[in-house]
């Protein structure tokens, strides 16, 4: 039987009546499940599985309902009212589609919005430190606050390592943590617009980084279990033998690939 929205909506409300649970719940006790299912789908869109994909973003769409319908009792809004808000602000992104006809950039379409507004509104105070920087120098160039290509950022990059640099001793320790802090958090900041330059997102190469690094180190961890070692027991520098092999093995997988 096909289902539509207007049954997951008819669901939504029968399971307000008619569940405990569903019942009590209100739009900040939902917060924690919003964004745990974001995460899932996102999961689910790395993994490539179509399948899980579907069925994470019936789980995301859940909670859509479940803010909708608890905005609706209260009188505040409905779920046609989210739909009819999204369709008008559809519309007025794309007035070269559904307006006077003229086609604008998106970019001087967020240059206006910028001159109307600071350079956080509406970015949410939750939002993850790497996403929220893509996000600021990205509204700050909607205004031509922006390197014209990637040399600028890659420099500014060179330049903040070296001011890291000098506050680290030669014998690797930091004597000013506040201000090595700060230093860090310039450098971290340069990264994330190199990348936003290049057309990569710093939050997705680091899940990418981390993604590889967690499988290079169980395969290191399996070496050294064959061999008959912990790596625990080990130094540094085995270690770091394994490690190095590892790497090599994966080099070898990809160029016969």
């Amino acid at each position: 039987m096909q289902r539509t929205m207007d049954d997951a909506l008819a669901l939504m409300r029968d399971l307000r009546a008619r569940c405990e649970w569903d019942r009590v719940q209100t739009h900040s006790s939902l917060r924690p499940y919003l964004i745990e299912e974001a995460h899932e789908v996102d999961d689910a869109i790395a993994q490539g599985e179509d399948a899980t994909l579907r069925d994470e973003l019936g789980d995301l769409f859940l909670q859509v309902l479940f803010h909708s319908v608890v905005a609706e009792e209260r009188g505040a809004f409905t779920m046609q009212d989210v739909a009819g808000a999204l369709v008008a602000k559809m519309h007025a992104r794309h007035p070269h589609l559904y307006g006077d006809g003229i086609k604008r950039s998106w970019e001087s379409m967020k240059a206006e919005k910028a001159k109307r507004s600071t350079l956080e509104d509406g970015l949410p105070s939750g939002l993850p430190s790497l996403h929220r920087a893509h996000r600021l120098q990205d509204r700050a160039a909607g205004v031509g606050f922006d390197w014209p290509n990637a040399l600028g950022p890659l420099e500014k990059v060179r330049e903040e390592i070296d001011e890291l640099a000098v506050h680290v001793s030669p014998d690797g320790t930091v004597a000013d943590q506040d201000l090595f802090e700060a230093e860090l958090g310039d450098l971290l900041f340069a990264v994330v617009n190199l990348a936003r330059k290049t057309g990569v997102h710093g939050a997705l190469a680091l899940d990418r980084t981390n993604a590889k690094f967690v499988r290079r180190y169980a395969a290191m961890e399996a070496l050294a279990t064959a061999d008959g070692v912990e790596l625990t027991a080990l130094s540094l520098e085995e270690q770091d033998r394994y490690w190095d092999q590892v790497k090599a093995t994966e080099g070898q997988q990809q160029s016969k690939g």
